[in-house]
């Protein structure tokens, strides 16, 4: 799935023109499988600081609570009041939410740093109740995000396909909207319904079109790249 990413991407970059000024110097072996690979360096301009992208493989790979253990010490994972207590300091509205905390506090803190192409991944039950439970810890689901420029451009996952978790993790978004959180799921009794009935391994990646041509094209807003800017709020 990251491999069709890094080459999609990769394409549209060589291709796209616009504010990037892409050297396609071939190279070999430099996504580590000892493949021909390529070497992209974009150059940003104007609006983003004249900062560069470099879209050389293998793209880095950040696990969220490692990045924050890293960061901030073993302490504020492992004492759930040490966790609240730094999301408290950021001006976190978390509700009391373990893994909205843990997605805050990491967004907070790193979102900005990632200028090149980072694939974000150990996104937490609680902001993943459609992904699938991660087999080594099922704390953690099989989800990914890429972020290029301090903006998240793609969410990809493996698809929840087992009905009873998926009831219980609508459930536990229906606790959380009780809690005062906005963005949940709804209960879908028919979607279960269907996974009932069986559905195959699935993964699915959706892409950030608006996102992805503000960066091609050098857009601060998101308002300059969409057909119709007056219907967005």
């Amino acid at each position: 799935g990251r491999k069709i990413i890094v080459d999609t991407y990769g394409g549209m970059a060589r291709h796209g023109g616009g504010a990037f000024n892409v050297d396609n110097a071939r190279t070999a072996g430099t996504d580590g499988s000892g493949d021909a690979g390529w070497k992209a360096v974009a150059q940003r301009a104007g609006t983003n600081d004249g900062k560069t992208i470099d879209l050389t493989r293998p793209w880095k790979r950040m696990e969220i609570s490692e990045s924050i253990r890293e960061e901030l010490g073993d302490e504020v994972l492992s004492d759930d009041k040490e966790l609240f207590k730094k999301a408290d300091s950021l001006g976190i509205d978390h509700k009391g939410i373990r893994g909205k905390v843990i997605t805050e506090i990491f967004e907070c803190i790193f979102e900005e740093r990632l200028i090149n192409p980072t694939f974000v991944y150990g996104y937490p039950l609680d902001v993943s109740p459609l992904a699938r439970k991660n087999e080594e810890n099922p704390e953690i689901t099989d989800r990914f995000e890429l972020y290029i420029f301090g903006r998240e451009i793609a969410n990809a996952f493996s698809e929840l396909n087992d009905p009873i978790d998926q009831k219980e993790r609508f459930e536990k978004q229906i606790e959380l909207k009780n809690k005062g959180e906005e963005e949940t799921h709804e209960m879908d009794q028919d979607y279960v319904t269907a996974l009932e009935h069986g559905m195959p391994p699935t993964a699915g990646e959706g892409i950030g079109i608006d996102r992805l041509v503000m960066l091609f094209t050098n857009s601060p807003s998101i308002r300059e790249v969409i057909f119709f800017p007056h219907l967005r709020p």
